[in-house]
């Protein structure tokens, strides 16, 4: 299980310049507009074989004087909450603030691993400006120019060094594992409590993470599975919850670990950017997407034309990746909501499907034939020969052309819904790679 390490710190001492230096990301991040989708505040770092998640807290803190600062520590607290490590981020020009000693009682007090970041440290004599930080009491600072990079090596290499080994899961590979996420108040709680019921012989906790156990064992009626750990099953935590912040923080782990995300929206209030947020998540880590609509027996109107617009509308917002099932359920009332667990393990095993060589050759290659790839610069372009990867975690397919550097992602796309038309891969994505042949 990946480490967790959060980049705090007050405005405009270069968290987003240091968090796309770390994973490695071309795009700044310069939108702070609520609703803007901030899907770049989450992403991996490796480093000398090894490989951790960074938060970069910046991008979610409300932009107004009165609660600005209080909104900065409630992000520090959350961070301290959930992270293995924070890197606490100062800037050696504008020397030490009020502010940045506000955050280092905070961090003092969570007993974390917390490491001081000097920034903008440009050149050597900038690095005796940087001693005036060892009054936060939280050790010797880093100095480094995230701009440039400078010092960015030594200060990985200390992560590292800080960072507990990953954890080993030990669980069953056999068995999936499934994530209930979603923004705060869309049901998770309710949901997990249903599953669960009162029986509690049939839970099992299998500790093995930097953090608390992590799976809850699900053996009942004919399943069996790993419940990934998510709000409902953790503690709860000290910090509001009404944070945006706070929910895509909390989605990260169980998304990481789990292989089918269970995605819950609130039926009274549609889909919103915070639920886009956490589905962008689930894509971008590659998982199977189960989604529930949540609180069905608070609508009046159920009839099945109301049911179509309400899924058409989810579908449009998630495109273009749209082959994944809809539910309509109540945790309250359990409604549907074994329909969810069947559903779950029929994209489980979705995911885990093989196609023949032979038979895929069969009918993709008349269908290819009859819409090849558009020529580009007079040059045609052929595919003389496709076949399933080998031991990948999501259904991939290679495609063998003469010319792969002229097909675009459109004609991707279009054989990815060929593949999708003919085999049920409903609720999994599908990677689709083009090789020299």
């Amino acid at each position: 299980m990946a480490n967790l390490v959060a980049i705090v710190g007050r405005p405009n001492v270069g968290k987003s310049t240091l968090f796309n230096r770390l994973t490695k990301s071309r795009k700044a991040i310069v939108s702070d507009e609520a609703g803007t989708t901030r899907d770049r505040q989450y992403g991996k770092c490796e480093w000398n074989g090894r490989e951790f998640s960074v938060v970069d807290t910046g991008g979610w803190v409300v932009n107004s004087d009165d609660i600005f600062e209080e909104e900065i520590r409630k992000q520090v607290s959350i961070a301290t909450e959930e992270a293995d490590l924070v890197l606490f981020l100062v800037d050696v020009n504008a020397g030490l603030t009020d502010l940045d000693e506000d955050v280092a009682v905070i961090l003092r007090r969570s007993k974390l691993p917390v490491i001081v970041v000097a920034n903008k440290t440009d050149n050597n004599n900038q690095i005796y400006d940087s001693y005036e930080f060892y009054k936060l009491g939280l050790d010797e600072p880093i100095c480094i120019s995230a701009a440039t990079g400078s010092g960015t090596g030594d200060l990985l290499d200390l992560v590292l060094q800080k960072l507990k080994p990953d954890a080993e899961e030990e669980h069953d590979d056999s068995i999936p594992r499934f994530a209930v996420v979603g923004r705060p108040n869309a049901g998770k709680s309710s949901l997990i409590n249903a599953f669960i019921g009162e029986e509690r012989n049939i839970v099992t906790d299998i500790a093995g993470t930097t953090r608390d156990s992590i799976y809850t064992r699900y053996d009942k009626f004919g399943f069996d599975f790993y419940l990934v750990d998510t709000a409902g099953i953790r503690r709860k935590n000290k910090v509001s919850e009404d944070l945006e912040f706070y929910s895509v923080m909390r989605s990260i782990r169980s998304i990481e670990n789990s292989d089918v995300c269970i995605l819950m929206l609130d039926a009274t209030r549609g889909i919103e950017s915070q639920d886009m947020n956490i589905f962008q998540l689930i894509q971008r880590n590659n998982k199977s997407l189960v989604v529930v609509v949540n609180k069905w027996d608070l609508v009046e109107n159920k009839d099945q034309k109301v049911i179509k617009t309400f899924e058409n509308a989810i579908r449009e917002r998630m495109a273009p990746f749209t082959d994944f099932p809809i539910i309509f359920a109540s945790a309250l009332t359990k409604q549907r909501i074994f329909k969810v667990l069947e559903t779950a393990q029929e994209v489980y095993v979705n995911r885990k499907k093989r196609i023949g060589t032979t038979k895929l050759n069969e009918v993709l290659l008349p269908l290819i034939e009859a819409y090849p790839p558009p020529s580009v610069k007079g040059k045609y372009i052929k595919i003389k020969y496709c076949a399933q990867l080998p031991n990948t975690q999501i259904p991939s397919f290679v495609f063998y052309a003469n010319l792969p550097q002229y097909i675009k992602e459109p004609y991707k796309r279009f054989l990815e819904n060929k593949i999708r038309a003919n085999w049920d891969l409903k609720g999994c994505p599908v990677s689709i790679f083009i090789r020299q042949k």
